[in-house]
């Protein structure tokens, strides 16, 4: 591999595995921080999230750009993309519940929920339609779940923790538009990969002969 491809590929997998860190530095800021968080620390966590989502949408970009696409970048980014799921939404309901918006972190709760198993059930989908040789790649309805719900999370944050004097704050029904619609989209999701890998189920649940 050329000394200038190599600086690239280590380029396009940094992209990738950064979000880790980005987003466990929101999750120790927004638990740890203070009640409520000062601004300082609420621009640094919001800045996580949101380089953590934003790095989800470039490294592929950038891999094919380059021409340095690999098995290791093709199993971490979903990789990533579930601890992202795993840590942001844990920490929107406790931060909901523990401003007393309930109703709120109930709605936030059945989310998480929906994304988790939409995710759990997808794996096993391919896993069982790897075995009758159906293609794992991701569709539409992965691409648009995931230009939903990166801004969805990061908008919901500033709306649960942003400093309560700033001016700029989005409508509660902006919020919880986005919130259904998402609800919406891994439903659909869950549909559009059932149909796809209904064969290789119904392949497997026939009785062995």
């Amino acid at each position: 591999m050329k000394s200038s491809m190599r600086l690239e590929y280590y380029f396009v997998q940094s992209l990738t595995l950064i979000r880790v860190p980005l987003i466990l530095a929101f999750l120790a800021i927004s638990v740890f921080g203070g009640v409520p968080l000062s601004a300082g620390w609420f621009v640094a966590a919001l800045g996580a999230m949101i380089l953590s989502a934003v790095t989800d949408l470039f490294d592929g970009y950038f891999a094919r750009r380059f021409g340095v696409t690999s098995r290791l970048g093709s199993h971490a980014d979903p990789l990533t993309d579930k601890i992202f799921y795993l840590t942001t939404f844990p920490t929107l309901v406790y931060l909901a519940a523990r401003d007393g918006q309930l109703g709120h972190a109930r709605i936030l709760l059945v989310l998480a929920i929906l994304f988790l198993l939409r995710d759990q059930w997808v794996s096993f989908l391919r896993s069982i339609g790897a075995l009758h040789d159906i293609s794992a790649k991701a569709n539409w309805s992965g691409k648009v779940r995931t230009l939903i719900s990166f801004p969805t999370i990061c908008l919901i944050y500033y709306f649960l923790q942003a400093p309560a004097d700033w001016i700029l704050r989005p409508p509660a029904w902006l919020v919880h538009g986005l919130e259904g619609l998402s609800m919406l989209i891994n439903l659909i999701s869950i549909g559009v990969y059932t149909q796809r890998f209904l064969p290789a189920l119904r392949a497997e649940l026939r009785p062995e002969t």
